[in-house]
Order: structure tokens, then C-alpha cells, then sequence
């Protein structure tokens, strides 16, 4: 992209988050070199599918926030809604774009040829179907340069994103409850938890993954020979594989991330920063050092001096709390990461296949 275009958007992006207070300080720094990486790629379309993502995760983010800010409660005990994204947050969302655009931009800096996308006739066209499924993925608002990506891979990347954030983001407005989809009953579970679905939630994300997909078909630069037929093809095709994603992160969710319940409320509760939420059943024993233990305990003094580093004492703060599901493996920044890694890498294996290519070629 020409400087003189590209310096000017990524700086408005920027600014948006920062005045609209989406991103924390930290966050705003990694968004901005993911997106000077983006930015630095010869085609438009790596800051076109950006700022469509961006804008449109944050419309649909505000769609009846207080309704949804309701429904789930905090780590600390006040209402759900998400703050400010953090650099973590970013990163998880990001890395996986921001290298594969900056890998076509190299590939394409090495040819001579005419740098269009030929619908799989070079090896590089591999990579373009990478970053637009990545972005379908991505669920979560992600604010501003979370996610971006540029060809192959960029399209199908950003498809995926595009198609979490709005099954999130309004299918958690669903009037009736999600289903588990990891469940073989498919059981109701509470409007948040990790693996619910919705009618609503997964027809939020084929429009997202459209919205997205169509985009990609139309800043693309396509070679000549790609008609109106081609781009429709590819429309169909990164939207399907960008609600495939979404549904994909819901599965990944449901079995590797715990979705824990305040018993009061019934409510779902949420990690900061996509961080875990501790949970201590009734009766459970968690370990602290021995100097808070002398703290509580001065009587045990003499037992941590014989040898124990550290003293087992009953935590009655977080009673309150039960796993709905899932296993605690993973936060939901992991679960972004490797959701966003397997439909960009599923996409481009995929691609390799159907078009008869090599991607190694590219490191010739």
C-alpha cells in the first residue's frame, strides 16, 4: 500500500481505539505494528478487510451492549461486557495474520511477474486463502488491528473472525437459551458459555463471514482472467469456511476452555483479558506461601520452619462458583490462537490440494 495512504489509515485506527478506549496502552502499541504490517503489504485489500472488520465488530459490539452486559457477570462481580482489549488479547488475534501477510509480501517483492491473485495457479495464491479465513474466525470484538491479513490466507482468516465476532456478539441476544454443542443431548446452558449455540448466533455468523468475504472479493486484485462467476465462487467459498470457523471455535471452546457459573446468579462469569476465572469447589485445598501462612497462622511457624514451603488452607471466596463446562486447558486467548491457527492452516492445506500446488515452492 502507498505510504501516503496507508500511514494516514492505520494512524485513524489507531486514534479510534485510543479515543474510543477499546484497547489498553499495551494493546494499542501491538495493534499498530500488527497493522504498519499489514499496511506495508503492495495490495489494499490486507487494510481494506481490516478496517471493514474492525468497524463492522465494533457496530455490531454495541448492538444492545447494556442488554448483553447483563446477561454475564465479571471476574470481580459487577456486570459482563468487555473492557478495554490487552496486548495479550491483540497478540492471540493477530500474530497469526500479521505473519502470513508479511510472508506474501515478501513472496511478492521476489517476483517479477504481475502481482495479481490468480485463483491458484502460483503457490503464493496459498497464502491469500490463509488470512481471509482467519478473520472469520475471530470471534471475539476484537477492537481495531486484532486481525489482519491479506490474500489466501488473509481471506479466509479474516472470513472466520469476522464470523465469531457477530455469532458473539448477537447470538448471545438470542431469545432462546444456546445449546451445547459438544453435548450429545445438546443441554441449555447460559447465554456466554463457552460452546452455547444459537439459531440466531450461527446466522450472525454467515453474515459476518459474507460481509468479509464478499469484501475480499472485491479488493482483491484478481488477474484478468478471473470473471464475475470467479469472484462469486470465491465469495461462497470463504464464507462457508468462515462460519466453519466460527463453529470450529465454538467446539474448541465447549471442550478446552471451562466455563465457569456463579450459583447465585446462575450467570456466566468472565475472565479479564480473556484471562481464566479461578474456581475452588467447596471443600477443594489451594496451596499459598509461607509467608501469608504465618500471616493467618502465626501458631504454624514452627511447621513451616521444619521443612513445608508452603501451608493448605480452605478458600471460601470462590465457593460460589462451578464449572458449567469444558476443561480447564486453556483461557479464550488460547482458544483464539489455535482457532485462528487451524482455519488458516486448514484453509491453505485445502487450497494446496484442490489447486495441485506446493507452498514449499515459495521457499525456493
Amino acid at each position: 500500500m502507498k505510504p501516503y495512504i496507508g500511514i494516514p489509515l492505520v494512524a485513524g485506527l489507531v486514534y479510534r481505539a485510543w479515543s474510543r478506549k477499546s484497547l489498553t496502552p499495551l494493546g494499542i502499541i501491538v495493534a499498530g505494528f500488527s497493522a504498519s504490517a499489514h499496511a506495508l503489504h503492495p495490495w489494499s485489500a490486507p487494510v481494506a478487510l481490516l478496517a471493514v472488520f474492525y468497524f463492522g465488530g465494533t457496530k455490531v459490539t454495541k448492538v444492545k451492549h447494556e442488554i448483553k452486559s447483563r446477561l454475564t457477570l465479571s471476574a470481580t462481580g459487577a456486570e459482563g461486557g468487555e473492557g478495554p482489549r490487552n496486548h495479550i488479547q491483540v497478540l492471540a488475534n493477530s500474530v497469526v495474520a500479521t505473519v502470513l501477510s508479511i510472508a506474501h509480501a515478501i513472496v511478492l517483492s521476489r517476483s517479477a511477474s504481475d502481482s495479481c491473485f490468480s485463483l491458484g495457479q502460483k503457490s503464493a495464491d496459498i497464502l491469500v486463502v490463509g488470512i481471509v479465513a482467519y478473520v472469520h474466525f475471530l470471534g471475539i470484538p476484537q477492537s481495531l488491528l486484532c486481525i489482519i491479513a491479506n490474500r489466501s490466507f488473509a481471506n479466509s482468516n479474516y472470513a472466520a473472525v469476522a464470523a465469531d465476532t457477530f455469532s458473539s456478539e448477537l447470538g448471545i441476544l438470542s431469545k432462546s437459551k444456546p445449546r451445547l454443542i459438544t453435548s450429545l443431548t445438546l443441554r441449555e446452558v447460559p447465554p456466554g458459555t463457552n460452546g452455547g449455540v444459537t439459531a440466531t448466533g450461527l446466522g450472525a455468523g454467515i453474515l459476518g463471514s459474507f460481509i468479509v468475504s464478499a469484501t475480499s472479493a472485491a479488493v482483491l486484485p484478481f488477474c484478468a482472467s478471473a470473471g464475475l462467476k470467479e469472484r462469486v465462487l470465491w465469495t461462497v467459498a470463504m464464507t462457508a469456511w468462515g462460519t466453519l470457523g466460527s463453529v470450529l471455535d465454538s467446539v474448541l471452546g465447549g471442550i478446552l476452555q471451562a466455563s465457569v457459573v456463579d450459583k447465585r446468579s446462575g450467570k456466566v462469569v468472565e475472565g479479564s483479558g480473556g484471562r481464566k476465572v479461578l474456581v475452588h469447589p467447596s471443600g477443594k485445598v489451594v496451596a499459598i506461601d509461607s509467608a501469608q501462612a504465618s500471616g493467618i497462622e502465626k501458631s504454624q511457624d514452627a511447621t513451616l520452619r521444619s521443612g513445608s514451603s508452603a501451608k493448605l488452607t480452605r478458600d471460601e471466596s470462590h465457593e460460589s462458583r462451578r464449572v458449567e463446562t469444558g476443561h480447564d486447558w486453556l483461557d479464550n486467548n488460547g482458544v483464539n490462537l489455535l482457532m485462528a491457527a487451524t482455519i488458516s492452516i486448514g484453509a491453505m492445506g485445502i487450497s494446496q490440494w484442490l489447486w495441485g500446488l506446493d507452498i514449499t515452492d515459495l521457499l525456493a
